[in-house]
């Protein structure tokens, strides 16, 4: 039987009418385009990244079912044992295993009937819990016998199915056993591989767009005596082997060495085969008995005494640099050895190296690399120069990807019609290529070498749309819902998520696009071709299965197959089976009834709400027992009363709402899992509050009314509290705790002197990003002192209605770097002293007094003279209407830009 779901688009006039069949197969995901509700279903998840993911998504709802106070359900504590002994097991084994297969296979039969089994472990508990609250909602109305035999049999029905599945489990785990016994035996008895495959030098190549890299390369090869290592890092395809080969074939390199030579190391690398293809570049006869040992002396007493050149492009593992770093002498003759790697982590552990990062093609050099590839130097037909450029920009900059479509191109009519149809079919074209493969193949080989715990990871960035830019911290918030982190102790899953998702940064599969104003990394994106990798390994290891925006098909797949859901139109779900939804996003919701659609999404873990108005909060919110995350937003910022069964989830972790007034909490339940709540209306930090949520890390709240009954001097206790933002009449009672580290206070009190608390803010030793909005200065004057602020990297001051003086040395911010002042209409002059602070890289200054402009000037002058030109970039905005006498515009110049807004 076919159990392939189809995608589908329908129109809102077909909503009405569909009716879901209840199918019991697995899920993956949803989305939507603008005009059409997409839904994306895909059959029983099947290979290695989908294996693992349900392995570890079924451990954890057992684990949080076992440690919700208030379970919805009970498992039976022998089948508890048994299903944890056995995931854990497999778990280790798919850790271990590995088949071999290329990226064009098919899914391996055993990981399928590893998911299978996990997923059934999954639809078991969470169909049961469903059913259920539904039975105990009509037993309230319906107090009769035979309701009560159908939730007993429910439960009989349960330890029946998982039953089933520890049986299932177990013929697994006996087969996976017989596995791992003859891999032990091939390893063995394995012979080395082909060593031609280490002997290739690669085909010379164009280099294009990366002449002031090669001349930097060039300055480090013959910069100076001592043993240099230089790793070259960039993704796959971005011309790393280009420009070492490059380099190589230099005549100022061959003639500045005694002794060049080029290793291939690859993935599976043999460090004796290694040894001979280098010994054999410099005609040296290699006997076939000598060891990996044997050959490296061989080669240490070679290269001893000799100036030395030693490419080893594509490495993967420290562990090889480790097996050959003693064979190089360090004599001080400047000898140098360069190192390709798409790893950052692996290049940053190279011993006195200093490491070239790859960049991405612009236009005009994707368009010549491009033409080059084509036509080589008889240049570009006019009339297809045009189409030409819009497809090597359509290549995103990464060469590799450039080259296989100006292999495509060269083989193709030279005529526009045909160019037009490429470019607009190009990533298909570049995925789907038959005679030359080889793109997609180099990025396969990053996929596969991921630890099986990431694979899911990078799998997952195919969710979002093409060249969309990723908020680290909603990537996060997903990963964590969908269930697929593995837990570790004293970590939490947002921590593991950061970690993971840095080790897919350093691996080059992912890319940073964006810093926040504190050098953390903020957005992302992934690149074209890398998300295609996606698809295509996501497609056939059935982990999701994506439409494009055009699709339209007859057939709905059954929603019981979806685990989230997207859409944004103002329709009810109620005829659509989406009881086991885990993500659900719905925007444009027209209605007041915010949970009325959603009463059956028992098991969800993300909900993401944007309505019209709402002015309750559901109280039937406790069941949703494992809730984590709970963003709601409205179009009239209504003030929203939350129940008492708010404090009865002790699985949520972000709550967001425009403003929330909270209850008195209960005393029996701790939300040890909150990280972030906020807008909170009159937040009360009694220290009832602060026993419920020990260990969150953002707080946003606005209080209107006395410091004292607030009770914010127990602030101090919430040790893991990182970020706070709170806006209030009076703050000097607060007392911070001495974790922060990014810190915003706004108070419209014309009778408070920011004095009063500052010097409690100035002593926060881990204090990254700081803002005050309005207030009053006394005297309108700031003075700051020594051994104050000292990890303050971004200052903001803005609204500060009377500060006509501030007074620093430089000392006072020794890590300053952004510095960003708004509103200062007094402000006489901004401290010159500023211009002495080493770190200090941004200073923007808007609206303020004319003589702030002119002190700004002098800033970028001096802190230029002490550090050279473009270390401060200094910018000033005008306002539109406002004249000056001073000629502000004309200070303008690359340093020191002056806008108008």
């Amino acid at each position: 039987m076919d159990n392939t779901a189809a995608p589908v688009a329908i129109s809102q006039s077909e909503w009405q009418n569909l009716r879901i069949p209840n199918h019991s197969l697995s899920s993956s995901f949803t989305l939507t385009s603008s005009s059409h509700i997409l839904l994306l279903s895909a059959t029983p998840k099947t290979t290695m990244a989908a294996a693992y993911a349900t392995l570890v998504s079924a451990m954890n709802i057992i684990n949080n079912l076992h440690h919700h106070p208030n379970p919805p359900i009970s498992l039976h504590i022998k089948q508890v044992e048994s299903l944890t002994q056995k995931i854990n097991f497999l778990l280790e084994f798919l850790q271990g295993y590995n088949p071999h297969r290329d990226y064009c296979k098919e899914a391996d039969p055993l990981e399928c009937r590893i998911a299978d089994a996990a997923y059934a472990v999954e639809h078991a508990i969470e169909s049961h819990i469903l059913d259920q609250f539904i039975n105990n909602a009509e037993n309230i109305v319906h107090l009769s016998k035979r309701k009560k035999r159908k939730k007993n049999m429910s439960y009989d029905g349960l330890c029946e199915a998982l039953e089933k599945v520890i049986e299932d489990m177990a013929s697994i785990e006996e087969e996976a056993k017989q596995i791992q016994g003859r891999v032990e035996v091939q390893v063995q008895h394995q012979l080395p591989p082909d060593s031609s495959r280490s002997s290739s030098i690669p085909q010379q190549s164009s280099m294009v767009g990366a002449d002031d890299v090669k001349l930097q390369m060039m300055d480090k090869l013959i910069s100076d005596d001592d043993l240099q290592i230089i790793p070259i890092v960039g993704m796959g395809g971005s011309g790393k082997t280009t420009l070492a080969r490059t380099v190589y074939e230099e005549r100022l390199i061959k003639e500045h060495f005694d002794i060049c030579a080029w290793a291939t190391i690859s993935q599976e690398y043999v460090i004796r085969e290694i040894f001979v293809v280098v010994l054999c570049q410099f005609n040296i006869g290699v006997d076939g008995y000598l060891n990996e040992h044997e050959l490296g002396e061989k080669l240490y007493k070679h290269l001893y005494g000799r100036r030395y050149l030693i490419i080893m492009d594509d490495m993967w593992s420290i562990d090889a640099w480790d097996r050959v770093r003693n064979y190089f002498p360090n004599d001080k003759y400047g000898s140098r050895i360069v190192v390709t790697t798409r790893l950052l982590e692996l290049a940053s552990k190279l011993p006195n190296s200093d490491r070239i990062g790859m960049k991405l093609l612009d236009e005009a050099e994707s368009w010549e690399l491009l033409s080059k590839t084509v036509f080589g130097e008889e240049g570009c037909p006019l009339e297809l120069e045009e189409i030409g450029k819009k497809i090597g920009k359509s290549c995103k900059g990464l060469p590799l990807s450039i080259v296989v479509v100006g292999g495509l191109l060269a083989k193709s009519k030279h005529t526009r019609e045909y160019w037009k149809e490429i470019g607009e079919n190009l990533n298909a074209s570049v995925v789907n290529l038959e005679n030359d493969e080889r793109c997609l193949k180099i990025l396969y080989m990053s996929y596969k070498q991921l630890p099986i715990h990431l694979k899911p990871c990078f799998l997952y960035m195919r969710v979002f749309p093409e060249d969309d830019v990723i908020v680290i911290s909603d990537l996060i918030k997903y990963w964590v819902a969908e269930g697929f982190l593995k837990p570790v102790s004293g970590k939490s899953l947002e921590e593991i998520a950061k970690e993971y998702l840095n080790d897919l940064i350093g691996r080059n599969l992912v890319l940073i696009h964006e810093l926040g104003s504190i050098g953390n990394i903020k957005k992302c994106k992934i690149h074209d071709l890398l998300r295609d990798l996606c698809l295509r390994e996501a497609e056939k290891e059935r982990f999701y299965y994506t439409p494009s925006d055009s699709v339209a098909i007859s057939v709905l797949p059954p929603m019981s197959q979806a685990r989230c859901l997207t859409w944004n139109v103002g329709r009810k779900l109620s005829p659509l089976n989406i009881s086991l939804l885990r993500i659900v996003k719905k925007t444009r919701f027209v209605q007041n009834d915010l949970f009325g659609d959603l009463d059956q999404l028992v098991n969800s873990r993300f909900l993401y709400i944007h309505l019209f108005e709402m002015e309750n909060f559901p109280c039937s919110i406790w069941r949703f027992w494992n809730l984590q995350t709970l963003i709601v937003h409205s179009y009239t910022s209504t003030e929203v009363n939350a129940p008492t069964d708010f404090w009865c989830m002790p699985h949520i972790r972000h709550v967001e709402f425009e403003w929330l007034r909270l209850p008195n909490p209960p005393t029996d339940i701790v939300l040890g899992n909150l990280q972030r709540l906020g807008t909170i209306l009159d937040f009360k930090c009694s220290k009832q509050v602060v026993q419920k949520i020990p260990n969150i890390k953002e707080l946003v709240f606005y209080n209107g009314g006395d410091d004292l009954m607030y009770c914010l001097s127990n602030l101090d206790c919430l040790t893991k509290l990182e970020s706070l933002h709170c806006s209030m009449s009076l703050i000097s009672a607060i007392n911070f705790p001495s974790s922060l580290k990014r810190l915003f206070l706004r108070t419209d009190s014309s009778s408070y002197w920011w004095e009063d608390i500052l010097d409690k803010v100035s002593a926060l030793p881990h204090l990254q990003k700081l803002i005050i909005s309005s207030g009053m200065f006394y005297e309108g004057k700031w003075e700051t002192t020594e051994g104050q602020f000292r990890s303050l990297k971004f200052l903001t001051l803005e609204y500060c209605r009377n500060l006509e003086i501030w007074k620093i040395e430089s000392s006072h911010f020794p890590c300053l770097e952004r510095l960003h002042l708004i509103g200062l209409k007094k402000l006489q002059e901004i401290p010159l002293d500023l211009a002495e602070i080493p770190t200090l890289r941004e200073l923007c200054v808007y609206s303020c007094s004319d003589s702030a402009v002119v002190s700004a000037k002098r800033i970028s002058e001096e802190h230029e003279d002490y550090y050279g030109e473009g270390a401060l970039q200094v910018c000033v905005h005008l306002e539109i209407f406002k004249e000056t006498v001073l000629g502000l515009e004309s200070l303008d110049s690359p340093n020191f830009r002056v806008r108008r807004i």
